[in-house]
């Protein structure tokens, strides 16, 4: 891991990631989750806030240290038991069957191997347990959807592999999911931010 992947991206990711209006959807997302919850991406603890009560352990997945750091005091002034239990969320250290709920947000786009990623979700999780997502992708307009394609591989190199063009629904349904809601949408914004601020929001549950 680079310099700037390892001290500079995590505190970005901190402040970008962080806005108001992106913690409005994080609520949204967070809402309806609990039991025993993976989190990968776990990041800086940005949805840390936003455990209900009915959350009662979070697991959570990130290879970044400065990102640990940065969630100290959000997890000193939550209830909820987080315990930190691997690096990549390609292999997660927890057994088959073990948890209730998943939660991703703003992290399938950076996965390298996105469906070795939800294989390990699936089969982790309980049968109808569900997977809470909040991600960019793909965009529904083809213009926008062109400009992603293009600029893919700039953005890779810049962003920790970040990836503008995965089609989020598709991928969970290859993974054996059913999409239980989904909502697609722009973030505000002027056009030219297009091609990073299209949303994917929703459920996917794993079939009983």
């Amino acid at each position: 891991m680079s310099w700037w992947e390892d001290q500079v991206l995590p505190r970005a990711i901190n402040v970008l990631c962080g806005t108001k209006e992106l913690r409005r959807h994080r609520e949204e997302v967070v809402a309806g989750l609990h039991g025993s919850v993976v989190e990968i991406g776990f990041g800086s603890g940005l949805n840390v806030p936003l455990y209900s009560v009915e959350i009662t352990r979070v697991y959570a997945v990130d290879p970044s240290g400065v990102g640990r750091k940065l969630s100290a005091k959000r997890l000193r002034a939550s209830p909820t038991q987080v315990e930190f239990v691997g690096l990549d969320g390609q292999d997660l250290p927890l057994g088959d069957a073990s948890v209730d709920g998943a939660l991703s947000t703003f992290t399938m786009c950076t996965i390298p191997d996105l469906g070795r990623a939800l294989a390990e979700l699936h089969r982790v999780l309980r049968p109808g347990g569900q997977v809470h997502f909040l991600e960019h992708g793909l965009a529904a307009d083809p213009e926008i959807a062109h400009r992603q394609h293009r600029f893919n591989g700039f953005q890779r190199r810049v962003a920790g592999g970040c990836n503008l063009d995965r089609p989020i629904d598709l991928h969970l349904g290859e993974a054996g999911f059913e999409i239980a809601s989904l909502k697609l949408g722009w973030l505000a914004g002027p056009r030219w931010l297009k091609p990073w601020n299209y949303l994917y929001k929703g459920v996917a549950i794993k079939p009983t």
